[in-house]
């Protein structure tokens, strides 16, 4: 058959095939309501909690098959280490003051990065500024700093602030500055039209229009802290004979009480995903919601 020939057949076999109706069969599969089973298994949650229920028999029946508690602790010893050091051991105690410590510290450390990104968005100066210092600082990492700290601080809190300021304050600068410059000429126009200057004009302007990276920022300097904190209280615990999680864990290392050493690991993993969770909620509400993420 010619090439002149092959082509109007196969035209026309494709018009038919565009034009045939849907079967039966294919109309009732597309109407068939979802079952109860189906309806639960489209929840991320549900799915999210089958991954962990896996990973917990997994992890029991290794233990159980390893049968070396000072090495593995199955799945069962954690919890019930984890209840106990709840209800007796102090456990939530610690947890506050992590938690009160990394606020602190991640909070200075976002205000710092806004004002930086805020100047290198105003000046060349400015913006040569932030690019030295993230070039030279952002790849130190922050538990490197906790020996200085401690001579420049001394044995309390203001250490961990300062090595968790350090951690936040360069990947929250980066993203912002990054979502500062990502913004059209248009909506800056809009912001000048009405008048906005200095202070207003970031606030109004600039951080709303750069809202999803500036979440990224926040989202992975929350990440870089959590973890700088825990290898910080390490350390500082060792030294003042208190802390938080991360003093908890060595403690208990130190006793040998390795089922309360992983059920520390198990909160610092807990509160990790419960903090992932929160930004997910405001990546909702706010970004995907407006519109700015495609």
């Amino acid at each position: 058959m010619s090439l002149e020939n092959t082509l109007p057949a196969a035209a026309g076999k494709v018009a038919q095939l565009s034009h045939a109706r849907p079967s039966e069969q294919m109309i009732a599969e597309i109407a068939r309501p979802l079952s109860s089973a189906e309806k639960l298994w489209n929840q991320s949650l549900v799915r999210k909690a089958f991954i962990l229920l896996l990973l917990a028999v997994a992890w029991q029946w290794y233990a159980q098959r390893l049968n070396n508690p000072l090495m593995f602790p199955t799945f069962s010893d954690t919890t019930a280490a984890l209840w106990n050091a709840v209800a007796q051991g102090g456990l939530g105690s610690r947890v506050l003051v992590s938690l009160k410590i990394l606020l602190g510290g991640y909070t200075i450390g976002i205000l710092l990065a806004t004002v930086l990104a805020a100047l290198a968005n105003g000046t060349r100066l400015g913006n040569d500024f932030l690019e030295v210092l993230t070039a030279m600082f952002n790849p130190l990492p922050a538990i490197a700093l906790l020996p200085l700290a401690l001579l420049w601080f001394g044995l309390g809190n203001g250490s961990i602030t300062f090595v968790l300021i350090h951690a936040v304050l360069w990947p929250v600068a980066l993203s912002t500055h990054s979502g500062f410059a990502s913004i059209s000429g248009t909506i800056r126009m809009v912001g000048r039209n009405y008048g906005l200057t200095g202070l207003n004009y970031v606030v109004r302007i600039l951080i709303p229009a750069a809202f999803p990276s500036i979440l990224t920022g926040l989202k992975n300097g929350w990440a870089f802290a959590w973890r700088t904190l825990i290898a910080a209280e390490l350390v500082f615990g060792v030294s003042s004979g208190s802390g938080g999680i991360g003093w908890f864990i060595y403690e208990n290392k130190n006793q040998l009480e390795i089922a309360n050493v992983f059920a520390g690991l198990l909160t610092v993993i807990g509160i990790g995903v419960a903090m992932d969770s929160l930004f997910r909620l405001v990546e909702r509400r706010t970004v995907n919601r407006w519109g700015m993420k495609f």
